[in-house]
């Protein structure tokens, strides 16, 4: 027992070092106030929560959840029939499947970000092509909007999505569907209430890394969005470094935090409720 606890201390350490010591230290920031000059004034203030609930702060943060959660709906209607093909192909085309979901990782983000700014401006490669092609007389415009914004957020976390739904369909129970096929169940049913429920945590997990890590991103807004799409985490970027707020930053940042824990458990509460239904037979 005590060489367990002592095999779990440097973890503890490392987790209190970089996660819990800088959240307490943005926690008591956020109740500070700040001087003229942008300096930090110690004290108990409720002003940067405050201000928070100002419209325009309120309407970047509902953008922000609507992209984040679109982009997730997204990711997983695409990967769950990629995940599900290279999880029931052969050993061959596994491998070159993984490979190629894989591949992004192999190349730098910001090359890949800005290769979308090539293909997307008024004469890039999709609009030449589409006025080659006769499709269109003028060049449309495709960068700088929430469409573009929704592009590069789904073409980058689609990995997240797609990995951890191959996984759980690994490791599901093949034996089950079998039983089903020889019990008479059609591919769909067999699909909905054998296949769906064993691989929630796939699902889950690949959505909580593609809803966390789209409402945290302000590269993308920033590339492909430019001063037309603006979400909180630019908002956040912008308090910590030009407007020098650090108390209202961190006010959002902590804001932010237990709204994405909200989010996670009311998804974690559905998925449960779908499970326990379908085991139920509803």
């Amino acid at each position: 027992m005590r060489k367990s606890s002592l095999s779990v201390l440097p973890v503890l350490l490392w987790l209190g070092a970089f996660l819990v010591i800088p959240m307490l230290i943005v926690v008591g920031m956020s109740f500070m106030g700040r001087d003229a000059t942008g300096g930090v004034v110690a004290g108990f203030s409720l002003s940067s929560y405050a201000r928070f609930f100002d419209p325009l702060y309120l309407g970047i943060y509902w953008d922000t959840i609507v992209l984040s959660v679109l982009t997730t709906v997204i990711c997983l209607l695409l990967s769950y029939p990629l995940a599900y093909y290279i999880a029931n192909s052969g050993p061959k085309k596994q491998t070159w499947g993984l490979i190629l979901v894989t591949i992004p990782f192999w190349i730098n983000f910001l090359i890949r970000t800005y290769a979308w700014v090539l293909l997307l401006r008024t004469q890039g490669i999709v609009n030449n092509l589409l006025v080659d092609i006769g499709l269109i007389q003028e060049p449309l415009q495709m960068l700088y909007t929430r469409g573009a914004v929704l592009l590069g957020m789904v073409y980058t976390f689609i990995p997240f999505m797609v990995l951890p739904i191959y996984v759980a369909l690994e490791q599901m129970d093949k034996k089950l569907l079998e039983a089903a096929s020889d019990l008479g169940a059609s591919s769909w049913k067999a699909f909905w209430h054998i296949t769906l429920p064993q691989t929630k945590s796939g699902i889950m997990t690949g959505s909580v890394l593609v809803y966390v890590s789209t409402t945290g991103m302000f590269v993308v807004t920033d590339i492909l969005g430019g001063a037309k799409s603006a979400m909180i985490s630019n908002v956040i970027q912008a308090q910590f470094s030009g407007a020098r707020d650090w108390p209202f930053g961190s006010a959002m940042s902590i804001i932010f935090v237990i709204t994405s824990l909200i989010m996670i458990a009311l998804f974690n509460k559905a998925m449960t409720s779908r499970h326990l239904k379908v085991k139920e037979g509803r």
